[in-house]
Formats: structure tokens, C-alpha cells, sequence
């Protein structure tokens, strides 16, 4: 039986892969899309092992030529299973046995079978890749519409948690949610200080591993290094022009500068947004970033009154992000990760929080939106950093990384729209209580909302 490389870490999606199996029935595959380095090919053959009787990982990066070439002729699927049987010493067993095709976008013809495997319904089938890399080896392939696609995240802070040994504090913190009850100071002050830990490491599950096995910061700094640089490797090879990659490397300096939007300009020299359509779906679907769009009117439906050409990018995992915004300084010039310990943070990075609150909200199911709106009497504006939809309203959310006294875009905010929202949440270091109509939430709770 297959070792693992890296310990598996209890992961949340392997809830919805259950669901599929329960429901689909073999009547679909399924399809885990999501970053390069997240656990993808590990979910996939953890959840094989666990729920069926037996099962054959074609890793298609690594497959001969032969198995490759099994998928260009399906006249004889019984042919086929003999010899994945063969090659792998896997016995296959009627409904009760899965296939994964892993990496499946390097078998374009291994994808379009997938339409008659899954007609055949001897097998269930898993496939995981990078959608980027399936959309550019697609050309002439029939896509099967008999596939469930679901997406898979960094860890989350809960799921960091789960890792690192501390999971019943997570139960705490729930409780304390639900019924809007303060943590307590000592309690706290641990957790944010796990929280913190979490925004240096990150949820890539080699990073997790590299921190937990040696304890020892410039080490797991190196391994971020190693998956940003993968990252912009595939970005190069979908955008030979340079011009994602730039972007890519872009997105701390741009949140840095605290404009409403992302400005592109200031990155490519006189590209314009909507001129870079190919770019924006290459960066889209790598899920290396998150798109947070600007919503015209903030309300139930923000898709719909959302500007598709005004957004802020985020990158997909925090721990990256952190290495990013200082990959020009060797780890032992880079004082940032103390600061972030000690809370001592200054005010000019707390963009770092506002990325984290991001990945945790995606990671949430939520898509990502923001709101702005003037002031009276000044050409300056007000703005929501984030606005998601719960019981047909809205919650608007603002994140504060350090002290605060007032947050004056959101009185303005309730002032304004005050019977379209369900809750108002600020997301701070602080811990839980209610000041009026807001709720100031520490922001370890930010996957709760």
C-alpha cells in the first residue's frame, strides 16, 4: 500500500467528496479542482482507500506512454480495465472499486473518456488537476457533462488548528460565535496568537509539515518560496508574454497601496483591464488568486450589480502571501514574522489581515465582493471591505488590524442601508462583543460568518 510523503492532515472537503459518493451513485465523476500543492492527489487517494475496497491512481504526469495511449481507443473498455489492472496489481470490483486520474489534464483524451467510462458503471471515478492546465489541452475534446466539480482551498484556520494539535479549541470559539459571548483574555490571547502563526505558515500541507516537523520559520519561509516559484512557472507557461506573472507578483504592492481597485496600469505599462480578458481567467482559474469585485448596490444578487472590470486580488493562502509581499529580502533580514508574533504589526500591513479574511471567506463558500461610497462634502469615500449575503440580506464587513476607536464606513454603511442586512460584523484582535448594531468579532472567527 501507497506511503505518503507528507502526514494527511483531516481536511473538510472530505465531507463533500462522502456527499458525491452517496448521491451521484456512479452516475458522475468527480472532479476536484483547486491550486497546485493543496492536497488534491492525497484527499483523492485517502478518500479511495478509506471508502472503497479497492482502487488504481493513474498519476498521468508520471504514466507511460502505454497507459496514456489506453484512452485514445474506448471500442473495448473491458481491454482497458484488464490492463490498468495489470499494470497497477489491482484487483476491480463492480461498484465497489474507484479509479483516480490523477493530474488528468495531462491526458486530455483520458478526460474525454470520462463520458463513457462513467456510462459503462463498473467504476467510480476521481479526477483531480489544475483547471488552467486543463483548459490550455482542450482543444477538440469533448468535455463530459457527467462530472461534479467541486474546489478545494489551502487549509483554514479551523483545519490549521486540526493539524497543529489544538482542535477542541475550535469548539470554544464556536460556542462563543453562536452566542455572542467573549472568549475570555488568556484564551485570547492564545488564539490569536495561533491565528497569527496561521498568517505566517499558511494552509499549503507541505508548508504545515515542514513547520511542524522542524519548528523552525526560515525553513518553512524556503518551502513557500519553492510553491510560489511553481506557481509563476504555470503562469508563465499559459502567458509566455510575462504579463500574469507580473500581476501575480504584484498583488501585496497593490494592496499596499490602498486604492478601491486594482490598478493594472501601474503594473503593465499602459494595459488596460478589460483588454487582458485571457489573463484574468488564466490568473482566475490557477486559483493561485481570489478576485473580490466591487458591487454597485449591495444587496441580495451582488453578482448581479457587481462591476467585472473594477476588483482587488488576493492571493489564495496567506502563509504565500506573507512571502511574497517580501521575497525581495533573505529570511533573516525579514522581521515581519516577529512582528506578526508579538503583535507589533504596524498599520501599513494590515493589508496582510484583510488577505486572510479573504481566503477564510472563500474557503467559507462565500464569492467576494466589496462597496464604496462617497463621503458628504468630500471627494473621499467610504468603504466596505467585504459584503456576503445570508438569510436574503447582507453583512457588511470591515477589518481592523489594529487599534481602533471608530469605524465610521460602517455607521455609514447602517446608516444607509440598514434594511438590507442581516448582521454587521468587525473583524479585529480583539475579543467578542457588541457595540450597537455591530458585532466585533476576533478575527479567528472570520470562517464562522
Amino acid at each position: 500500500m501507497k506511503e505518503f510523503r507528507y502526514p494527511i492532515f483531516k481536511r473538510k472537503v472530505y465531507n463533500d467528496l462522502l456527499k458525491w459518493k452517496q448521491q451521484s451513485n456512479g452516475e458522475t465523476a468527480l472532479l476536484i479542482k483547486g491550486a497546485r500543492r493543496i492536497g488534491k492527489s492525497t484527499i483523492a487517494e485517502v478518500f479511495a482507500r478509506n471508502e472503497y475496497k479497492s482502487y488504481i491512481a493513474i498519476d498521468f504526469a508520471n504514466a507511460s506512454k502505454d497507459i496514456h495511449n489506453l484512452f485514445e481507443d474506448l471500442s473495448d473498455l473491458d481491454y482497458i480495465f484488464m490492463r490498468l489492472q495489470s499494470e497497477y496489481g489491482v484487483k476491480l470490483e463492480k461498484r465497489k472499486s474507484v479509479i483516480i486520474f490523477d493530474e488528468v489534464q495531462r491526458c486530455p483524451m483520458a478526460r474525454q473518456a470520462i463520458k463513457y467510462l462513467v456510462a459503462d458503471g463498473r467504476y467510480d471515478y476521481i479526477e483531480t488537476g489544475s483547471l488552467i492546465s486543463i483548459r490550455k489541452n482542450i482543444a477538440g475534446i469533448l468535455i463530459p457533462s457527467e462530472e461534479t466539480q467541486i474546489t478545494m482551498y489551502p487549509l483554514d484556520f479551523e483545519e490549521f488548528l486540526w493539524a497543529t494539535g489544538e482542535e477542541m479549541k475550535m469548539e470554544m470559539v464556536r460556542y462563543a460565535f453562536e452566542h455572542l459571548r467573549p472568549i475570555g483574555d488568556s484564551t485570547h490571547r492564545k488564539l490569536m496568537r495561533n491565528f497569527r502563526l496561521y498568517m505566517i505558515v499558511g494552509g499549503m500541507p507541505q508548508v504545515i509539515h515542514t513547520f511542524i516537523k522542524t519548528n523552525d520559520l526560515e525553513r518553512t519561509d524556503a518551502v513557500k518560496r519553492q510553491i510560489l516559484d511553481l506557481y509563476e512557472d504555470d503562469l508563465k507557461k499559459a502567458d509566455p508574454t510575462g504579463k500574469a506573472t507580473r500581476i501575480f507578483r504584484s498583488i501585496p504592492s497593490e494592496l499596499c497601496r490602498n486604492t478601491s481597485r486594482y490598478h493594472v496600469s501601474s503594473v503593465v505599462k499602459h494595459a488596460r483591464v478589460n483588454r487582458l480578458g485571457e489573463i484574468w481567467q488564466d490568473l482566475d482559474e490557477s486559483l493561485t488568486v481570489n478576485f473580490s469585485y466591487h458591487c454597485t448596490d449591495p444587496n441580495v444578487g451582488l453578482s448581479l450589480k457587481s462591476e467585472m472590470d473594477c476588483f482587488k486580488l488576493f492571493l489564495c493562502d496567506t502563509g504565500l502571501f506573507v512571502t511574497l509581499a517580501f521575497r525581495d529580502k533573505k529570511f533573516t533580514d525579514n522581521t515581519l514574522y516577529n512582528k506578526l508574533l508579538s503583535d507589533r504589526l504596524s498599520v501599513d500591513l494590515g493589508y496582510i489581515y484583510e488577505n486572510v479574511v479573504a481566503q477564510l471567506l472563500k474557503a467559507s463558500g462565500n464569492e467576494l465582493f466589496y462597496y464604496t461610497f462617497p463621503k458628504k462634502d468630500s471627494q473621499l469615500n467610504y468603504e466596505i471591505d467585504f459584503v456576503i449575503t445570508r438569510n436574503e440580506k447582507i453583512c457588511p464587513i470591515e477589518v481592523k488590524s489594529g487599534a481602533f476607536r471608530t469605524y465610521t464606513s460602517m455607521e455609514a454603511f447602517l446608516k444607509k442601508y440598514h434594511q438590507r442586512i442581516d448582521s454587521a460584523y468587525l473583524l479585529s484582535n480583539k475579543d467578542v462583543r457588541k457595540e450597537n448594531e455591530v458585532q466585533i468579532l476576533p478575527v479567528y472567527m472570520t470562517g464562522l460568518l
